[in-house]
């Protein structure tokens, strides 16, 4: 039986190898953040400043935008706070609310979901192939850091058709459900089976890499200058896989953090929206404060969830009906306690991570928190004037920013920003034309 050419060598190797190393990746667990005590190969002396961390959180069918957002004229760091940010009044200063704001050319209603994170045109396109997201393209300058390059999480997701996090070909990242399962891959140490089971996984990614480059090496001499640059390119490339799979090897044998949390109980029904959600923040506060991962996903699938069970409130249709109220009164209230509950379990988050000290400041002064939505109003699916919270991160919060409504200012200079913050200058993102005006450093 004949060889493959290179070319098709290299592509089905290459996805098949990606799957393999997305799995591995995403099985063991870093070492908690000790300042006394820090891993060799996570930050190279004691006298670094402690790490910077990102967690996006995407509720697909957005807010009620007129208790959202705070009144147009009231901007600045004297701003009223609306009747939802009222329930985080006790963080107004840790967090920046903006009006006027959108990802340029995503539209297509629901599907632009997808794009919150990677702001990808048109998603609801024929032939559409999303880009990059912002927690991957981090995660391949910074993942090798930690255990974990990312975790991509989800709330009621259906299996395969939403996540936020997206590789730099297009490809959906899954999102794990379980609680429980994020535990156990965050703390609960591997049978020396499964240990030796994830080596051999890792050891295979390298060789496949191996091979591929050796296949593309022979094609060097027959390549003229501008290909012989692409190939050139491309070797960098599976050399900083290479390294990355390296690292990953070293993390099988360092044992995990011990936490006080037990393992979580899985919610059993989707109609415990509101419960799955409280564990997956505690999923990622936890993965957090022990720095076993610095790039998190949150999708909260609204869209396909049922009708919700709601603390002290009455919730008698789907979440998706309502949010397709007509301005019916019953309809709004039960909306209303859907997302005042929303900014409660936000505000507990936020709660969580400023209870825990790291180099001097909290864990929330570490970790940049977006909270938003791909729908400005879920009623009329409008993609405009989203509703975005950024909280923590070093910034100086406690502030209102309003750019122009009708002519949206592009939310991804906040990844521009965020980049930065994570020392990565890059520049630009996506549709960015810039960072994000008016958003300056603590």
């Amino acid at each position: 039986m004949s060889s493959p050419t290179p070319s098709v060598f290299i592509s089905t190797q290459r996805g098949v190898s990606r799957r393999q190393f997305l799995r591995a990746s995403g099985i063991g667990m870093a070492l908690p953040f000790l300042e006394a005590m820090q891993p060799a190969f996570s930050r190279a002396a004691a006298k670094q400043e402690p790490p910077r961390r990102f967690l996006g959180v995407c509720n697909n069918l957005g807010l009620l935008p007129e208790k959202f957002f705070p009144a147009l004229t009231s901007t600045g760091r004297d701003y009223q706070l609306s009747p939802y940010l009222e329930v985080l009044k006790a963080h107004r200063n840790d967090f920046t609310v903006f009006s006027g704001v959108s990802h340029p050319d995503v539209d297509g209603g629901h599907p632009a979901d997808n794009c919150f994170l990677t702001a990808a045109p048109h998603p609801g396109s024929g032939g559409f192939r999303n880009t990059i997201s912002f927690d991957q393209f981090a995660a391949e300058r910074i993942g090798h850091l930690t255990r974990f390059p990312s975790l991509t999480l989800g709330v009621n997701v259906s299996q395969g058709s939403r996540s936020l996090s997206w590789t730099g070909s297009g490809a959906l990242i899954p999102c794990e459900e379980k609680p429980s399962e994020v535990f156990r891959r965050l703390f609960l140490q591997g049978s020396p089976k499964e240990i030796a089971e994830q080596e051999r996984r890792l050891a295979l990614g390298q060789s496949i890499m191996d091979a591929v480059a050796g296949q593309a090496k022979s094609l060097e001499r027959d390549l003229g200058a501008h290909d012989r640059e692409r190939l050139d390119q491309y070797f960098t490339g599976v050399r900083d896989l290479e390294q990355r799979l390296g690292k990953s090897r070293e993390w099988e044998h360092k044992p995990k953090p011990a936490v006080k949390t037990k393992q979580p109980a899985d919610p059993a029904s989707p109609v415990d929206y509101m419960e799955k959600t409280r564990l997956m923040y505690d999923m990622a506060r936890l993965a957090f404060e022990t720095d076993s991962t610095r790039m998190i996903t949150l999708m909260l699938d609204s869209v396909n969830s049922p009708t919700i069970e709601v603390e002290g409130a009455e919730i008698s249709d789907g979440y998706h009906s309502l949010s397709h109220h007509g301005k019916s009164p019953k309809k709004l209230a039960q909306l209303e306690s859907i997302d005042r509950e929303h900014m409660r379990l936000l505000g507990q988050l936020f709660t969580g991570l400023k209870s825990t000290k790291e180099g001097g400041a909290t864990v929330l002064d570490r970790s940049m928190i977006l909270y938003g939505s791909n729908l400005g109003n879920a009623s009329t699916h409008v993609t405009t004037n989203l509703p975005v919270l950024f909280a923590g991160g070093g910034f100086k919060h406690g502030q209102h920013l309003v750019f122009d409504t009708t002519r949206n200012y592009p939310l991804p200079n906040l990844f521009v920003s965020m980049l930065e913050r994570l020392g990565l200058e890059e520049n630009p993102f996506a549709s960015s034309t810039g960072t994000m005006r008016g958003l300056e450093l603590a």
